[in-house]
């Protein structure tokens, strides 16, 4: 059993928030009682204790160390991480039904939390900043007018945008091309690609002028092509030249060896939160895996896990960004985009290839 901290209670500032029983410190730290052997949030409303008896701790992780178990009156391990996921929910719909985003003050006044706490609670739970998920939420209305038909400008203002420089700022990064060229369906983009074979099937590789936009597996050739034209309707498609057939034999080279890594540029277009996931798959090694819940984590969004699977499916750079690592909390293999036999063959792959270095070694 330990104690984390490190003065007196009652010489700790937080020790008055807990004599207040103050709702708003819920989630800024926790406190545990000796003589009850519990720990609780600050709002709980059992009988006060002693300051002597008690030990403030900046977080849960602190207060189950002690031993102790969560105090059934204020339940710090459930009813606290519920009241927060309905707060980050209500700070969601209100960004989302804004004209212009709310301040991080005002959103954190709403909920009853300092700034910085609500921040962190925020975060944690959507993998983004307020502001970065009120940046998002706005990428996609105007992802939405444009698809729909809407000019340019029209489409900004609607979103929110308070003038046109700031959009066209980051207009790349949020429509993966120029907006004119996304109203259109990416009309006047032309996107090379090619099709060879590998030892997991059909291989399809396409590029813009940014980079590889998709490498895709699958059994029947057509269908990858008609994948590749469903997310382009309108981009001119052209068959690889000789040299291009280049760049689809070092894609087959990461089939058959992934953990190689594929050094070419890559044209990555997907939201905010899905970008973030893919930067973590990215980040697992070859020949080692990671649970979808571990992602989550990687991220600070742990409550995010179904996000985060349908982040890896919605990847269309296979083996590139790897998300064949990433599998079930027991360990079993699921939710791959290419089907699941492929996932075990790049997984035993990579596995085989560590033990042999490990041997050399």
């Amino acid at each position: 059993m330990t104690t984390t901290t490190l003065i007196p209670a009652i010489d700790d500032p937080r020790w008055a928030r807990i004599v207040a029983r103050d709702a708003s410190a819920d989630g800024d730290f926790y406190y545990s009682v000796l003589t009850t052997g519990v720990y609780c949030r600050p709002s709980c409303a059992s009988r006060g204790a002693r300051p002597e008896n008690v030990a403030i701790h900046a977080s849960l992780a602190e207060a189950r160390a002690t031993g102790f178990r969560p105090c059934r009156r204020c339940d710090p391990e459930g009813i606290a991480e519920a009241a927060q996921i309905a707060l980050v929910t209500d700070a969601c719909r209100r960004i989302e039904a804004s004209e212009t985003p709310p301040s991080l003050g005002e959103l954190a006044a709403d909920a009853g939390f300092s700034e910085s706490h609500f921040h962190r609670l925020f975060r944690r739970l959507t993998g983004l900043t307020p502001r970065a998920y009120a940046a998002a939420h706005r990428a996609g209305r105007v992802r939405e007018g444009l698809a729909a038909g809407q000019p340019v400008t029209a489409a900004l203002h609607e979103a929110g945008f308070g003038s046109a420089s700031r959009f066209y700022e980051g207009a790349g990064a949020m429509l993966g091309m120029a907006p004119s060229r996304f109203r259109q369906g990416g009309a006047r983009e032309t996107l090379r690609f090619a099709i060879g074979q590998c030892s997991l099937g059909a291989i399809l590789v396409a590029s813009s002028d940014t980079g590889v936009a998709a490498i895709l597996l699958g059994d029947d050739p057509q269908a990858l092509v008609r994948d590749v034209q469903d997310r382009f309707p309108k981009a001119d498609l052209v068959g690889g030249d000789a040299a291009y057939e280049a760049i689809v034999a070092r894609a087959v080279a990461l089939v058959e060896a992934p953990g190689i890594g594929l050094d070419l540029p890559l044209d990555i277009r997907g939201t905010a939160f899905q970008q973030r996931v893919w930067q973590a798959l990215a980040a697992i090694p070859a020949g080692e895996t990671r649970s979808y819940a571990d992602v989550a984590r990687a991220i600070g969004a742990p409550a995010a896990t179904r996000a985060v699977a349908g982040a890896c499916a919605a990847n269309a750079l296979a083996i590139a960004i790897p998300c064949h690592r990433v599998v079930r909390n027991d360990g079993g293999l699921s939710g791959y985009r290419w089907g699941v036999e492929r996932k075990r063959a790049l997984l035993d792959r990579e596995g085989g290839a560590r033990e042999g270095e490990a041997a050399a070694a």
